[in-house]
């Protein structure tokens, strides 16, 4: 089946064989909770690292219950409205976790925020949302919110998870609590509070992070979430053996499914990262069998296999050999048409000859037990995604949006098309409209925008999400095109999807980012981040200083990289190649506002960022 004309459909998928399915009595994530603590409260649900022991130390199901209802009792006795927000700005960790299911607990409503946003954006959330608490790391976190011109008069405690608060009780509002302190507030024999919610009571304010303008509040409801994590459930196979090793913001949707929820779901154990700085340890230490992440971590991992393969033709040639013959094998498994079905002998025994040499070092960067890397929020290059299931590690990857909940489609193991983000999850359905522009409806899909009717009734049409993005449907999965608004028109009135172009060029190991550009202009160029090691490996051969501010401009620098450029971009049509080159060594992160919490590219801001030298670029 092949759809992809205007307002064509495609109704929703079957369930995975065997998937397990949660009692219909659980409609919300507290309940979610209970249910699992009752079902085996003996095994761990939590890992988080403890230095004195060097290692993670574990948390049961009944114990991560016991937790949640102490937090719940302390924050009954702070006297939050019934259905009020609570901010939670904090990293990853157990603590969060018990925080925010406290905050489910009691009726009331997480507005979890990024740790590392700015403190403008945070202090434009506290006054949107009308929070009553917020929960930081340090005084000093709080202290930057203060010192952006906060405005949120509803804002009646700041509880402060690290270190000492040194502010008086003068009634002041509002007011700073240690967080041990404000644990103590809970009476255990009083009863609390709250109200239970209910399934369509809200579970969340998510605010997106959009690349300009003001953030926008998604409004998720128990309903929807629930929704989303039975549709995973059954799709992929999450057991209570599984370790996941979490390390992505709990404040995206992203996360808090396929990395929170879905885990609880399936009873399976969550270790939580020391830091993203730290994770390649934290995999080879943790093991985990699933792995929730974004393609940035893929990426990295391949340029320290193409940093070893640079040193030897022999591990290049071994490489090449030991992909292609697991690729084979996987295209037969999946049944694919054209499959090479006489090379199996060969591929086997190629396998058993190169894998301890080429396949063993690319999963021990894991773990070496890793069953599933799930790759999403960005598009994830196919190169890597072939070079990773080659060698077995079984990298499927999905598309979602915040304000469904998230997940849409999904890839398998065993079902499995890296050159497409997977069919559509059980109860969604998906339409292409106008511009190809890509439409769902089902029981994730958001109430609407926080605060935001206009926004809300613009969203949809005919009861229908405009996701924004341009895709087509093939034989039941979907291939996302790019979107609408970052297709770039040329001054000749060429069309051409940025991403296509970045992911060409981050082929090529010196590419740490790409950005291209060109809206309006005769022809294509592009913003690079380079990789360090490597641009002084290439500023040397040139004669250059590569520590030098200067050499990044020189010509013969911007020749030798023009010229790469080219050659990475060969398969390309001409006027999609990018001509001309802005060089740059400062990496892009979220803290510079360059990169979303997911790591995809913040356009306009690196537009804005390099606006004179791309003004010159034109110039040249």
């Amino acid at each position: 089946m092949r759809i992809d004309h205007d307002n064509a459909t495609l109704p929703a998928c079957a369930r995975r064989p065997g998937a397990r399915e949660l009692p219909a009595t659980v409609r919300t994530l507290p309940e979610l909770l209970s249910w699992r603590a009752a079902l085996t409260p003996s095994r761990p649900a939590y890992a988080e690292y403890d230095a004195a022991a060097d290692d993670w130390r574990e948390t049961s199901w009944r114990e991560a219950s016991d937790a949640v209802h102490l937090h719940l009792r302390a924050l009954s006795a702070l006297g939050v409205g019934e259905r009020g927000r609570i901010g939670i700005l904090l990293p990853n960790g157990y603590a969060t976790i018990c925080i925010d299911l406290a905050t489910l607990a009691g009726g009331w409503v997480p507005v979890p925020m990024h740790a590392l946003d700015n403190p403008a954006s945070i202090a434009y959330i506290l006054g949107d949302t009308g929070a009553e608490v917020l929960f930081v790391e340090t005084a000093a976190q709080w202290a930057g919110i203060q010192a952006s011109g906060l405005a949120a008069p509803s804002l009646r405690t700041v509880i402060v998870r690290r270190g000492d608060v040194t502010q008086p009780d003068d009634g002041q509002r509002p007011r700073l609590l240690a967080f041990e302190a404000w644990l103590r507030m809970a009476d255990a024999d009083a009863a609390t509070q709250a109200a239970a919610p209910k399934a369509t009571d809200l579970a969340a304010i998510v605010y997106t992070s959009g690349t300009t303008g003001r953030p926008k509040g998604v409004m998720l409801t128990h309903a929807n979430v629930m929704s989303n994590v039975r549709a995973c459930l059954a799709r992929f196979e999450a057991r209570e053996d599984d370790r996941f090793l979490s390390f992505l913001p709990l404040s995206h949707t992203f996360e808090r499914t396929a990395g929170y929820y879905l885990p609880m779901a399936a009873g399976a154990c969550v270790a939580y990262a020391r830091s993203v700085d730290r994770l390649p340890d934290d995999l080879r230490r943790v093991r985990p069998t699933i792995l929730v992440s974004v393609p940035r971590v893929y990426e990295k991992a391949q340029a320290r296999i193409d940093a070893a393969l640079a040193r030897s033709l022999a591990a290049r040639l071994a490489f090449r050999c030991a992909v292609a013959a697991g690729w084979r094998r996987h295209l037969r498994q999946l049944g694919a048409p054209g499959a090479c079905q006489w090379s199996q002998p060969v591929d086997d025994l190629c396998t058993r000859l190169l894998d301890a040499r080429v396949g063993r070092p690319l999963r021990d960067q894991f773990g070496g037990r890793l069953r599933v890397a799930v790759s999403g929020g960005a598009a994830l290059a196919p190169a890597i995604a072939r070079n990773f299931i080659g060698l077995g590690v079984e990298i499927v990857q999905g598309y979602g949006m915040t304000e469904t909940s998230p997940v849409v489609t999904a890839n398998a193991p065993g079902d499995n098309d890296p050159s497409t983000v997977g069919r559509p999850l059980c109860g969604i359905e998906l339409r292409i409209g106008e511009q190809r522009e890509l439409q769902v409806r089902g029981p994730g899909v958001m109430r609407g925008y926080w605060n935001r009717p206009e926004d809300s009734e613009r969203a949809f049409t005919d009861g229908w999400l405009r996701t924004g993005d341009q895709a087509e449907i093939v034989d039941g999965r979907l291939r996302i095109l790019g979107r609408i608004k970052d297709i770039i028109v040329t001054a000749t009135g060429e069309k051409i999807a940025p991403l296509d172009v970045e992911q060409a060029l981050m082929a090529d190991p010196l590419f740490e980012q790409a950005c291209v550009f060109g809206e309006g202009r005769p022809f294509i160029g592009c913003v690079l981040q380079l990789e360090a090691s490597r641009w002084t490996t290439l500023a040397r051969a040139l004669d250059l200083d590569p520590d030098a501010t200067g050499s990044l401009d020189a010509s013969e620098a911007l020749r030798a990289v023009e010229a790469r450029m080219k050659a990475a971009t060969s398969s390309l049509p001409r006027h999609g190649q990018p001509r001309r080159a802005i060089l740059a060594l400062d990496p892009w992160t979220t803290a510079n506002g360059l990169l979303t919490p997911t790591l995809k590219l913040k356009r306009r801001n690196i537009e804005a960022r390099f606006a004179a030298q791309i003004a010159a670029l034109y110039g040249r």
